[in-house]
Order: C-alpha cells, then sequence, then structure tokens
C-alpha cells in the first residue's frame, strides 16, 4: 500500500506533527545548524520563575523569534490536514509545534493538541490570564523589563519551557485519541522528544497502520511496527496523497 492507500482506507487518522511541517511556512529549525538553541541556552522554569535575569533572558530569546512567528501563514501540508477533517477522516492532529499554524489554517480546537503550547498566546503564571503576544512583546522591546500581568503575576509565551510539565488534558485528549485512531501518521518529525513522540508508537503498538513521512532519520524508523517509511519533504509528498485520497 501507498501513502494515499492507507488515508483513503482511515476514517480516523492521528496525525503527529513536527517542525518539518513549519519550514515552509518560514518557521527556523530550532534545532537545526543555524537554530536558535545552538546559540542560546534554555531557559528552565524554574529559573524563570524565580529570577529576574531568566526571565529577561527568556522574554530576549523569545522575541528573536517573534517577527518569524507573528509573519507565519499555513502551507499546503496544514490545508491538506483540514481537508481531511473537512471529510470526516481525521480523528486528532498531536502536535510538537508551537507557531499555531494548524489554528490559523482551520483545524478545528476539539481535533487539535497542541502538546508544547503555543506562541500565539501570553499566559499568566498566577492566575493564568491568557492575552494577545504583539503589545507585551512592544512593551518588552521599548523598556527591556519582562511584562507582568494585572494581577501581578509573571506573563510568559503561552508555551511549554524546559521543566514545566505538559498540561494534563492535553495529554489525556491524546491519549484518547491514541486508542481510537485507525491510522497514525507521523509527518516532519525525528520523533526524538519524549513524552511527545510515545504518541505514535502507542497508536501503532495497537495494530494500526504507522507511517512516517520526514527528510532524515528518525527515532522510530527501525521499529517493527512502522507500516510506511518516506524520506523527503512533507510538504511534496503529504498534500498530494491527501488529495489523490480524497478524489
Amino acid at each position: 500500500m501507498d501513502l494515499s492507500d492507507y488515508l483513503r482506507a482511515s476514517r480516523r487518522a492521528l496525525l503527529f506533527t513536527g517542525a518539518g511541517i513549519s519550514t515552509g511556512s518560514g518557521i527556523p529549525d530550532f534545532r537545526g545548524p543555524q537554530g536558535v538553541w545552538t546559540r542560546r541556552r534554555p531557559v528552565y522554569y524554574e529559573d524563570f520563575m524565580t529570577s529576574e535575569a531568566a526571565r529577561l533572558e527568556h522574554w530576549d530569546y523569545k522575541l528573536e523569534a517573534w517577527e518569524a512567528f507573528r509573519e507565519a501563514q499555513p502551507n499546503e501540508v496544514h490545508r491538506a490536514i483540514v481537508r481531511l477533517e473537512e471529510a470526516g477522516r481525521l480523528r486528532m492532529v498531536v502536535t510538537q509545534n508551537i507557531d499555531g499554524l494548524h489554528n490559523l489554517a482551520g483545524t478545528s480546537p476539539e481535533r487539535l493538541v497542541e502538546l508544547h503550547g503555543t506562541n500565539s498566546l501570553v499566559e499568566c503564571q498566577s492566575c493564568q490570564w491568557r492575552d494577545d503576544p504583539q503589545p507585551h512583546f512592544d512593551f518588552f522591546r521599548a523598556h527591556r523589563r519582562p511584562p507582568l500581568c494585572a494581577c501581578g503575576g509573571f506573563l510568559k509565551p503561552a508555551t511549554i519551557s524546559f521543566g514545566q510539565n505538559l498540561d494534563a488534558g492535553e495529554l489525556e485528549r491524546a491519549r484518547v485519541a491514541v486508542m481510537e485512531a485507525d491510522l497514525v501518521v507521523a509527518l516532519g518529525s525525528t520523533l526524538s522528544v519524549y513524552p511527545a513522540a510515545s504518541f505514535p508508537l502507542l497508536s501503532a503498538r495497537r495494530g494500526v497502520p504507522y507511517v512516517i513521512i520526514n527528510r532524515g532519520a528518525t527515532e522510530h524508523d527501525h521499529e517493527s511496527c512502522v507500516s510506511l517509511r518516506l524520506d523527503g519533504e512533507v510538504n511534496e509528498i503529504f498534500p498530494s496523497a491527501v488529495a489523490e485520497a480524497l478524489n
């Protein structure tokens, strides 16, 4: 079977997406040779909550990438996923990405789990109030002070920082989808970040087909439960397969 055959046979597909689907939208690969993570040390959540210097460093790091996130638009992969949902074939998108492009493309909130949060909002770490990031980045750029919530709590882009717990509710939504899926497709991920990368494996080990599409090696390539491995650009492979499956 090829990819379009698997998609055509599925009615409850679980799509697991990583950074490789968003580089075509201008989002940098932060883990790549020129990525920001090669030039900046990560700020751990405990440090963010206890150190003004760490909060300054975190906001500075986020500011560096903010323009790319703000200007990015969904690409053909995001739109193909929406077409699967519209056709009634999508159980859930479980994404590692923080760019908000699935939401912007039109994936329904009830069909989307953003495991690592989103850069599309800032969140108070005390009262959980959320807001548009732009005015807070403008404040930080102008004053070089990490912004505060009206309640006095620390504002932080609503992404999961190193050392910060993943949202228990989102983990449960992903777990339920894993148990109900009849196909799992990993798109543009090296499948090296856990616990996120455990979800496609959990689904595949139930016996459902598991397809991996990525340019370059992944940590699941040698798993016996992988049904189909396609090496190449996701934006060249996946949208055409969706179009063929739905034709």
